[in-house]
């Protein structure tokens, strides 16, 4: 979940990364009675996300800026239009500009591209979610990016989930040992709450996993077909995740197999920031 204090943290650490010593050039250049009102103005159509992100840039450059927002998180937008007004101290807004956009920018390519992966599975039950592969550091942020545009969340890090993939059923089969007794031990010993999932990459793998029990097999790199033969012999009994090969042009015809869920690492990984314009006029 992304807080306010943690959006204060980042937020800041990046405006000292931006401006160590201070914005020299603003110090310099414009007078400290001068006064600032600044549009964000969509340059292409999205879906907005990081509300609360664009305040903190100006907020905690200077409490006196105003920031007015004309659009909610999760709402679409069109070009030209109006996001947000800015106003307040010439030298504070141009301070923060660029870190405000930087975030806001980042946030909604992520909102917008989630939304037109959620848009092509309608009708089907497939949800689609993010994965761990992010920003380092911009986790919160981007996660929360993905449920703006509809999408849902993954795993937040390694604590949160014990999901055993090729590797580690390699060695927990190591000298013979039974897969299916192996996953029904650690699924014994999982505190409660703490889920099961099991990565396979081949249909016989199934049944030795399903066996134990597991909350979700993952079917990674599946072919359409072979998608579907999964989703039969789970037949329900736990939840059926589709992994590999997911783009705007494949993820539909994935979603009508009948797969649970969709895990998309391009969600995050491969999102253009948006165009968005700040511009400022100073009086």
């Amino acid at each position: 979940m992304l807080t306010q204090e943690h959006i204060n943290q980042v937020v800041a650490a990046a405006l000292v990364e931006d401006a160590p010593t201070g914005d020299i050039t603003s110090l310099h250049l414009i007078p400290a009675t001068a006064s600032a009102t600044a549009e964000l103005t969509a340059r292409e159509e999205g879906v907005f996300s990081g509300a609360a992100v664009f305040i903190a840039a100006f907020k905690i450059t200077d409490a006196s800026v105003d920031v007015q927002l004309h659009i909610k998180d999760g709402e679409h937008f069109g070009p030209g239009q109006k996001l947000a007004t800015v106003v307040g101290p010439a030298r504070a807004v141009l301070t923060a500009e660029r870190i405000g956009l930087n975030f806001v920018q980042r946030m909604c390519g992520i909102a917008s591209l989630t939304a037109k992966y959620v848009a092509k599975t309608a009708g089907t039950r497939a949800k689609i979610l993010d994965t761990r592969k992010t920003t380092p550091m911009l986790r919160a942020f981007e996660r929360q990016a993905v449920l703006d545009g509809g999408g849902q969340n993954h795993r937040f890090s390694l604590s949160d989930m014990v999901m055993a993939k090729d590797n580690h059923l390699a060695v927990l089969t190591a000298g013979g040992k039974d897969l299916t007794t192996e996953l029904r031990r650690v699924k014994s010993e999982l505190p409660q709450g703490i889920k099961l999932e099991v990565e396979v990459d081949r249909i016989d793998q199934i049944a030795a996993v399903l066996a134990a029990d597991v909350d979700i097999i993952m079917l990674d790199n599946f072919s359409l077909e072979d998608l579907r033969t999964g989703v039969d012999l789970i037949a329900g009994r736990c939840l059926v995740e589709a992994s590999g090969g997911v783009n705007l042009d494949t993820v539909a015809a994935i979603a009508a197999t009948g797969v649970d869920v969709i895990s998309v690492g391009a969600l995050t990984h491969s999102a253009r920031a948006l165009d968005l314009g700040l511009d400022v006029e100073i009086k």
